[in-house]
């Protein structure tokens, strides 16, 4: 286990339907970003790949995340960087 797998809050993607992946994911950042969490992982296992790339797609499209990249020590996990609104 890495450091960061205790820091960050995750969400266990495993038998999620590639049609649901949007609708969970979204909900899922949004309560992070009220939460002010500035990372978080999905965990989407690594099997035939489908649903990491429906993961990345959702990723790609979605403005309040900042970066994201497949975890190196485990690639069945993508690690999230989101966009939090500075404090006025």
């Amino acid at each position: 286990m890495h450091l960061y797998e205790n820091q960050y809050p995750k969400l266990d993607l495993h038998g999620e339907y590639v049609v649901t992946a949007y609708t969970v994911v979204h909900n899922f950042i949004t309560d992070q970003i009220k939460l002010k969490e500035e990372y978080l992982i999905l965990i989407h296992g690594k099997g035939t790949g489908v649903l990491k790339k429906e993961v990345h797609q959702i990723l790609k499209q979605d403005p309040r995340v900042l970066d994201f990249h497949l975890d190196p020590f485990n690639l069945g996990q993508t690690i999230v960087h989101l966009k939090l609104e500075k404090e006025k």
